[in-house]
């Protein structure tokens, strides 16, 4: 009878002590350093924004935020480490538009899952532009769609590679327009634009932050964007919208995302902490520079368009044909 008496007792306090930890472990939270696994390698467009907001909510949580850069197989092994590392707030992603949605559709056997991740805020969308070399005929998106409806998969264009966020706006452009490319890919953005440039190649969908110089120098010209709203550094081109095609909208996009049992109050501060740093007018004017505009999407708001962006790219490399596997 003792014995039990004891035992119960010590089980009580037991889980007294776990649930009473945890509001006491979200006050002192972070009281370490936070690692913010990118995965993609240092000096691209991601790991830049990655280290702008990190800079800046680092500041508000009072602790260093450490940049840990995981390329491979198109963000997923750093996915998977961080789909399998402790939900305590500590180690952080930058999920991605590949590695949040599109990556579910072009790998057979990812080691992770939509519902290993929660969604925890928005940081940045950006979205392609669509180019031609400047000696081409082809003056605006029309001309450009009614030699392709008439020449079906005459016309070739780039990317920076196979189920890249260039890619999958390509291919869900053609099919939104009814018209058929020829799809030649590259590794990584310089060896597509510069055969665009050559004349090899005779359009590409890339980011501003590529296309931007070349279209400036007058050797691209450039038809759509495919975002939401004109970008700033390219505001005399029309969406995809404007020029009737709306279902043709896509933007790459980055966010901040954690192990799905990490604790509700540790997600609220790692939300407010990012979500001071978009707002940041500094911070914004970097994120133009880099072609985009800030994802203002916190919570089950974020959470639901991560969910929809799946749907819509699963849909989209089903048409392609695109796999990675």
């Amino acid at each position: 009878m003792i014995s039990r008496r004891f035992l119960a007792a010590g089980t009580l306090l037991g889980t007294l002590a776990v649930t009473a930890g945890f509001p006491v472990y979200a006050d002192s939270y972070p009281d370490r350093p936070i690692k913010f696994v990118v995965p993609f390698t240092a000096g691209g467009i991601t790991d830049s924004q990655a280290r702008v907001t990190g800079q800046y909510a680092s500041k508000v949580l009072n602790q260093p935020i450490v940049i840990d850069n995981r390329p491979g197989a198109g963000g997923a092994l750093a996915a998977t480490a961080v789909a399998q590392s402790p939900a305590d707030g500590y180690t952080i992603f930058l999920g991605t538009q590949g590695t949040q949605a599109a990556n579910f559709a072009l790998y057979k056997n990812l080691r992770y899952k939509e519902s290993d991740f929660r969604a925890v805020q928005g940081l940045m969308a950006v979205p392609n532009v669509v180019v031609v070399n400047a000696a081409t005929p082809y003056k605006n998106l029309a001309e450009l769609v009614a030699f392709a409806k008439k020449n079906p998969e005459q016309l070739t264009y780039s990317s920076p590679g196979v189920g890249t966020g260039a890619h999958l706006a390509a291919e869900l452009f053609q099919t939104v327009a009814g018209i058929k490319f020829r799809h030649v890919p590259y590794k990584g953005s310089a060896g597509s634009i510069t055969d665009v440039l050559a004349g090899n190649i005779d359009l590409t969908f890339d980011y501003p932050a590529t296309t931007l110089q070349h279209i400036k120098a007058g050797k691209l010209r450039a038809l759509a964007v495919t975002g939401t709203e004109r970008t700033a550094t390219l505001s005399d081109i029309p969406t995809m919208s404007q020029l009737g095609y709306p279902a043709a909208t896509a933007e790459s996009w980055t966010g901040i995302f954690v192990p799905r049992n990490t604790p509700d109050a540790v997600v609220q501060k790692l939300q407010a902490a990012f979500a001071q740093s978009i707002e940041d007018k500094g911070v914004q004017e970097k994120l133009v520079e880099f072609g985009g505009v800030p994802l203002l999407k916190s919570g089950k708001t974020f959470e639901a368009f991560a969910h929809d962006e799946v749907v819509k790219w699963k849909q989209v490399v089903e048409k392609s044909g695109a796999t990675l596997d």
